[in-house]
This record gives C-alpha cells, structure tokens and sequence, in this order.
C-alpha cells in the first residue's frame, strides 16, 4: 500500500492535469485552428468529459488564451539572448539556436502562434504588443550598441530580427513540406543543425563589420 507521502498533494495533480489539457490543446487548436477545435475532441483525447475539462478552463476561449500564453512565454525566455550577450557573433548565434529549439520542440505551439497572427490576432494583438515589443526594442538597442562601438554594420535591426523570426520559425510551420521534399518522415537533428549554421552565416553576414 503506498505511503501518503507517495501521493501527490492537491495542487501538484491538478497541475499535471492543467499541463496535459494545455498540450493536447495546442495540438488541436495547431491542427484545427480555434474554430475546428473543440473542447469535446480536446477531452476525449485525454479520456474526460467536456464538463470536467471545464472544471480546470472555463470556456474554449480561454484555454486558447493560455495555450497562447504559454507558448509565448517559451519564446520570450530564448529572445533574452541578444540583450544579454557581450559579444554580437555569440549573441547572435545563440538567439538563433534558442528559436530554432523552441521551433523543434514545441512545433505545434508556433503553429498556433502563426494561425492567430496570419487572421489578424484578433485575440492576441495586446499580448504580442505590450509582452513582445520591450524585448524587440531591447534587442535592437543591443545592435545599436554594437554598431556605435563599430562591432557590427549598420543595418534595419527590427527587420533583421523579424527575418531571423520568419527563417526559424519555418522550421515549424513548415515542416511537413521541408520533410517531404528532403525525403524523410520528420525533420531530425541534422537538419536543425544544418538550418543553424545556413541562417546564422546570412543574419550574420548581414550584419559582420568590415574588415
């Protein structure tokens, strides 16, 4: 008979439980977009009734919040890299690293980001702006920095940033298509590894100071 001490408490349980709806949300809200998915699809795939799923979500509309949220909070923790870094080169390939990690493993989640912005993020427009823009603006003051200091070439940084965005995360929206045409069933490590080094050489070159 296992010990109490072998039981979870309350609030451990129904964090797990929170964390697995919130996964199998991303999946269908990613396959289906909000409108297809539905909250009786989301619990049969954890095996609950649509009322006890809305024990722990109250409504459709917000779990899609707060599958949004937590996606966007996985992003913002690798896009610290540039404002913290010293040295551009390192910082810039360590940014890129980090996106294309959270492409990797959370591959449905930036799909769901893509889907609400590609219709206009009717639900998220305040989010993206008061949560993504400080951490833009922070990481263009760390270019700007540079380039003062002549470590890097003058260039459109916000525009940089947003094509490091657009080439990493492809590598989730676009995967399936990527897989077909490289002729493998999924995208693996090598292929993350070869789309690092491909897309730091370009953001880099955009940006390496004269000899």
């Amino acid at each position: 008979m296992p010990s109490p001490l072998d039981t979870p408490p309350r609030s451990d349980r129904r964090l797990d439980k929170e964390r697995s709806i919130l996964r199998e949300a991303e999946a269908q809200f990613a396959r289906f977009g909000l409108e297809g998915a539905t909250l009786e699809g989301i619990g049969a795939a954890l095996g609950m009734s649509r009322h006890a799923l809305l024990y722990y979500y109250p409504s459709k509309e917000l779990l899609y919040r707060r599958v949004l949220d937590d996606v966007l909070s996985h992003w913002l923790g690798g896009m610290g890299e540039l404002a913290r870094a010293s040295d551009p080169q390192a910082g810039l390939a360590a940014y890129i690293a980090a996106k294309l990690r959270c492409s990797q493993e959370r591959p449905d989640g930036s799909r769901v980001f893509t889907k609400e912005v590609i219709a206009g993020a009717p639900h998220y427009s305040e989010a993206i702006t008061t949560q993504v823009r400080p951490v833009l603006e922070a990481d263009v003051q760390a270019f700007e920095r540079w380039a003062r200091s002549g470590r890097v070439r003058r260039a459109d940084f916000r525009h940089l940033i947003f094509m490091i965005w657009a080439m990493t995360q492809a590598y989730a929206d676009h995967a399936r298509q990527f897989s077909l045409l490289l002729g493998k069933p999924h995208l693996d490590g090598e292929d993350f590894a070869a789309a690092q080094e491909v897309i730091f050489r370009m953001a880099w070159g955009a940006v390496a100071p004269q000899a």
